[in-house]
């Protein structure tokens, strides 16, 4: 029996065997992911792996050769989808002689929602003491979380994000994502793409990534971790009695900037803590890394690139 598509554990986005072509080139080929309520999934690849393409076939502008998209139940560009969906480009264009009140309530009219709504969405975004000023003055940051207001009039329950920090400084990377936070908590579900790895990796629930045109692997980090089987870092300051001594009680260690570093795989971890543990004076501190999103997302594009 089928998942009810309205109901609150069915996928919001649902794409399953997705194949588009522009004439020989396959832009995307066997393409499945879902996106479920509240749920933020990063949409990780070079440029030319397929993202703008799925996001153009989720909202309905390119037709897939095969496979189907459903979002909320709904064909992508029929009324139903419309409505449950909203998309934020990573260049926002606004009428820079408006207002930020004057935008939305624009906006709002046409959902058919009320123009008061203006009021509590430049709020909720933190633009209020804006509210009357022409979007001419707003700097590249308050653009976006006024591209943000405007894509949440009508209640999305899916929101497509199209590198939404790219341009911003970090205290305003910062605020859109704890605003993003926000927005999925209440709900909605979320599909970002975004080049910038060290964002993503802790503002996200998962990750898909698409290496030309193929969906390589998706899941949490913790997951994409063990799938790839990549060493953990381990960082170790030596004692009173130095690095060399160490080095030579420590097999497989190699000296990196004052400390010695060992790696290991992550069954292997707690008995290498436990060894360490056994040096007693010798070692003063230790840092265990494990494999960063960095890593993740080179292993597995350099394997999509040579399945392509």
């Amino acid at each position: 029996m089928s998942a009810d598509p309205m109901s609150p554990a069915a996928p919001v986005l649902d794409a399953r065997g997705v194949t588009v072509r522009f004439g020989t080139l396959a832009a995307l080929s066997d393409v499945s992911l879902a996106v479920t309520p509240g749920e933020r999934l990063a949409l990780l690849g070079h440029n030319g792996a397929g993202k703008s393409t799925l996001f153009k076939s989720i909202l309905g502008f390119v037709r897939p050769a095969a496979g189907r998209i459903t979002v909320a139940g709904a064909a992508p560009g029929s009324d139903a989808a419309r409505r449950a969906v909203s998309y934020l480009p990573e260049q926002v264009a606004l009428p820079k002689t408006l207002t930020g009140r004057e935008i939305l309530a624009h906006f709002a009219r046409l959902k058919g929602e009320s123009q008061a709504i203006a009021a509590p969405l430049l709020e909720r975004v933190g633009i209020a003491r804006a509210a009357d000023r022409r979007v001419g003055t707003y700097s590249k940051g308050m653009r976006q979380r006024l591209g943000l207001a405007q894509a949440l009039i009508g209640r999305p329950r899916l929101l497509l994000l199209d590198e939404p920090t790219s341009g911003l400084d970090p205290v305003s990377r910062g605020d859109f994502y704890a605003l993003l936070a926000d927005v999925s908590a209440q709900g909605t579900a979320v599909l970002l793409s975004s080049h910038s790895l060290s964002e993503v990796e802790t503002r996200t629930d998962r990750i898909a990534i698409l290496s030309s045109g193929r969906l390589v692997v998706q899941g949490t980090l913790a997951e994409l971790s063990r799938a790839a089987g990549l060493p953990i870092s381990i960082r170790i300051e030596a004692g009173a009695a130095g690095l060399a001594r160490l080095l030579d009680r420590l097999d497989g260690a190699t000296p990196e900037a004052g400390r010695a570093l060992i790696t290991c795989r992550a069954d292997e971890k707690l008995g290498l803590i436990a060894r360490l543990a056994a040096l007693g004076d010798l070692v003063a501190d230790i840092d265990i890394a494990p494999p960063g999103l960095d890593d993740v997302y080179g292993h597995f594009s350099k394997l999509g690139g040579k399945a392509a």
